[in-house]
C-alpha cells in the first residue's frame, strides 16, 4: 500500500503543504475551520508524519529524556505519567532515564550518553552540585525539576517548599496541635529538599509562636515506608510525645500511619497526619492522607515551555520558576 504524502493530504483538504505541516505541529497560527479540515483530510487518508524525514531536515529527534531518581517511588512515576502526556501534545516522546540518586549517573545524564538520541533534557537531580551540573551539562537544552539548586544558567522549575511546609504547620495548628514532629528526613547529611521543608516547618512554627523541638524531629535510616516505621516505633519507644506529625513524602507517611496503629495510636485522634507529594494512592488509604499536592499538570507545561524555547536556540540566563501548590485536605488531618 503506497505511503500517504503530505501532498496527499494538502490536495484533499485544498491547502497548501505549509498549511498541512502547521497543523501537524501544532502551530497556531492556522484558523479553526481550516485546521479542521485538514485534520478530516488526515484522519480520511490515515497520514502519519514521516519523523525520520522530519528529523533529517530539522536534525532534531523528537524525543526528550526525563531523568529521575527511581520509579520505584510513585510521586516519580506519576510525574514521568503527567509529563509523558504532556509532551505527546507537543509532539515529542519521552525517553525515561532512572540515574538511582547516584552522581556518577546524574553526571552522565549531562554529559552526553543520549548525544544525537534526545533533543533535550528534563532532570531532577539528587547528587550534583549547581557547580557541578553547570560543568556538567554545557550547551546541552536542559530544564531542572525538584528543590535542589539550579545554576543561574540553567532553567529550573519547582514548587515554593518553604511555603507549602509552613502552610501544613498552619493547617495543624488550627487544628489545636502543638506538638508537630516532622518525619523521615535523611539520619546522614540532610539534602537540600529536607533542609527546605524542615526550614519550612519550623517557620510554620515561629508564625504560630511555637519555638522549635528539635525531640520532635525524627531521622531514618532509609527514605521509604518500612524505615519511617522502624523509625517513628523507635521514637515512640524512647517516650516520643506528639498529636502530629508531617511526612517527607506519601511513603513516610504510610510508615507512620503502620507505627502508630501499632502503638495504639489512632489517627487523626491521637496523632494527626500530613504528607507530601499526594500520590494516586494517598486518597486511598484509611484514613485517606492529607497530603501537599504540587500542580504537576502546571509544572509540566511549564517545564517543557521552556525547554522548548532551549532547543529552539534561547541562550538567555535561567529562568527559576514556582508552579502551584495545595494541600489536599483528608481523613488524616480534616479541616477544622
Amino acid at each position: 500500500m503506497a505511503r500517504v504524502r503530505l501532498q496527499d493530504v494538502a490536495a484533499l483538504a485544498g491547502v497548501s503543504m505549509k498549511t498541512v505541516s502547521n497543523v501537524v505541529h501544532g502551530h497556531p497560527v492556522v484558523r479553526a475551520e481550516t485546521r479542521e479540515r485538514v485534520q478530516r483530510a488526515i484522519d480520511q487518508l490515515g497520514y502519519r508524519p514521516h519523523l525520520q524525514a522530519r528529523n533529517l531536515v530539522t536534525g532534531r529527534t523528537g524525543l526528550l529524556a526525563l531523568a529521575f531518581p527511581t520509579l520505584l517511588n510513585p510521586y516519580f512515576a506519576e510525574l514521568a505519567h503527567v509529563f509523558s502526556a504532556a509532551a505527546a501534545e507537543r509532539g515529542y516522546r519521552l525517553l525515561l532515564e532512572e540515574t538511582g540518586g547516584h552522581s556518577d549517573s546524574e553526571r552522565q545524564i549531562l554529559s552526553g550518553r543520549e548525544a544525537g538520541m534526545v533533543d533535550g533534557v528534563l532532570f531532577h537531580p539528587m547528587r550534583l552540585t549547581s557547580v557541578e551540573i553547570a560543568q556538567a551539562a554545557g550547551d546541552l537544552p536542559l530544564v531542572l525539576l525538584g528543590e535542589e539548586p539550579a545554576p543561574i544558567s540553567n532553567d529550573h522549575v519547582m514548587i515554593d517548599n518553604l511555603a507549602a511546609a509552613a502552610e501544613a504547620v498552619a493547617h495543624l495548628l488550627a487544628l489545636g496541635r502543638r506538638r508537630i514532629g516532622f518525619l523521615g528526613h535523611e539520619a546522614g547529611e540532610l539534602s537540600h529538599t529536607s533542609r527546605t521543608r524542615l526550614l519550612g516547618y519550623q517557620q510554620g512554627l515561629e508564625a504560630g509562636r511555637l519555638r522549635l523541638d528539635t525531640s520532635l524531629l525524627v531521622r531514618a535510616e532509609t527514605g521509604d515506608a518500612a524505615g519511617a516505621e522502624r523509625a517513628l516505633s523507635a521514637a515512640l519507644n524512647d517516650g516520643l510525645q506528639i498529636d502530629a506529625l508531617i511526612c517527607r513524602h506519601d511513603l513516610v507517611a504510610i510508615g507512620a500511619l503502620r507505627a502508630l496503629a501499632a502503638h495504639g495510636l489512632t489517627v487523626p485522634g491521637d496523632v494527626a497526619i500530613i504528607g507530601w507529594d499526594d500520590i494516586t494512592v494517598a486518597a486511598e488509604l484509611r484514613p485517606s492522607l492529607t497530603s501537599v499536592q504540587p500542580d504537576l499538570p502546571a509544572l509540566a507545561r511549564r517545564a517543557l515551555d521552556l525547554l522548548a524555547e532551549r532547543i529552539d536556540d534561547y541562550s538567555g540566563v535561567g529562568r527559576h520558576e514556582l508552579v502551584g501548590h495545595r494541600l489536599a485536605v483528608r481523613e488524616s488531618a480534616p479541616a477544622s
